[in-house]
């Protein structure tokens, strides 16, 4: 019996380097789907907002280092005090 589904699927052909792939490939558990995880990875950039380092704002990243509870207390206040500066 064939499963239904809401989502449908559409197959795409694109052009990757070998190496790319071969690194990709690499980085996949045995059970791990590379289209899945290729479409995970395009709904996250597509719905995601940002959530790659590279993408936040410097403002952000100074926001989130204070909220960690990692963070060195001297570096928090640091990153509050040039928040509280900047608009």
């Amino acid at each position: 019996m064939k499963r239904r589904t809401k989502v449908h699927m559409k197959a795409i052909h694109v052009n990757v380097p070998i190496s790319l792939i071969n690194d990709f490939d690499a980085e996949l558990g045995f059970k791990e789907s590379r289209s899945k995880l290729i479409c995970s990875l395009m709904a996250e950039r597509v719905y995601g907002g940002g959530t790659y380092v590279r993408d936040a704002t410097t403002r952000r990243l100074m926001s989130t280092l204070t909220a960690r509870e990692d963070t060195d207390e001297t570096l928090k206040s640091l990153l509050l005090q040039i928040l509280s500066k900047t608009p």
